[in-house]
């Protein structure tokens, strides 16, 4: 656990599935720290001056050292604090924990953005084609209870946004993306996942996030037209 002598800070927003992953790693590990609140579209002079270049959440300030993006983060967590490890030790194991993780943000999430940003039809059915494939690839690649084996591990934490924000996501637009039927074991996982002690303490209120993408989308479906 951190030392006395260890500063921890999380700045973050509640809604924001990239800190929640940050804070999930954070609990597994049994670090302390502390949460600056950021708000959306109004952050922190301090927010700012800790991550210039893309200037968002979430940063970790460990000791006065900031380090931005969540999967980054997470590693730097690994590093830090050994016990409850998220990372297997085993190095082909540990580059394809990578691989899926990029895999999630940089397939999954880019197909699941098309659905949700847009009223362009061809646009939608294309994001809906291309989130059941990469929904298709996870669920052939899920082994266990978790994808960590039986611990959560990376991918699990990088999943967050399909265990919690996508059924929000497809209540909101209308869709039936992630069911039990067409993904059981991942369907499963998200189940188990959601109600990990530390995952569940760590979920915002389901209501909540879901009114406020609700709104989000809508802000940004009228400004895009």
């Amino acid at each position: 656990m951190a030392s006395n002598k260890e500063e921890v800070k999380l700045f973050g927003m509640k809604a924001s599935p990239f800190v929640c992953r940050v804070e999930i790693a954070l609990k597994l590990k049994g670090v302390e720290y502390k949460y600056e609140v950021e708000k959306f579209q109004n952050l922190s002079d301090t927010l700012i001056n800790y991550n210039p270049v893309y200037k968002k959440v979430p940063v970790l300030v460990h000791n006065d050292k900031p380090i931005a993006e969540s999967l980054v983060i997470i590693e730097y967590i690994d590093e830090t604090w050994k016990q409850n490890p998220i990372l297997p030790s085993d190095p082909s194991k540990r580059a394809l924990a990578r691989f899926w993780s990029k895999f999630i943000d940089d397939k999954w999430l880019d197909a699941i953005i098309k659905v949700s940003s847009t009223l362009d039809e061809k646009e939608i059915e294309k994001g809906i084609e291309e989130t059941e494939v990469a929904l298709q690839f996870l669920e052939g690649e899920l082994k266990d209870k978790f994808f960590g084996g039986e611990e959560i591990g990376l991918v699990d934490i990088t999943g967050v946004f399909i265990s919690f924000w996508l059924p929000i996501v497809q209540e909101v637009i209308g869709l039936k993306l992630f069911t039990s039927e067409k993904f059981p074991k991942l369907y499963n996982w998200s189940q188990d996942f959601n109600n990990h002690p530390i995952v569940k303490e760590i979920l915002p209120p389901r209501l909540e996030t879901l009114l406020a993408f609700e709104r989000s989308r809508s802000e940004s479906l009228a400004a895009s037209k």
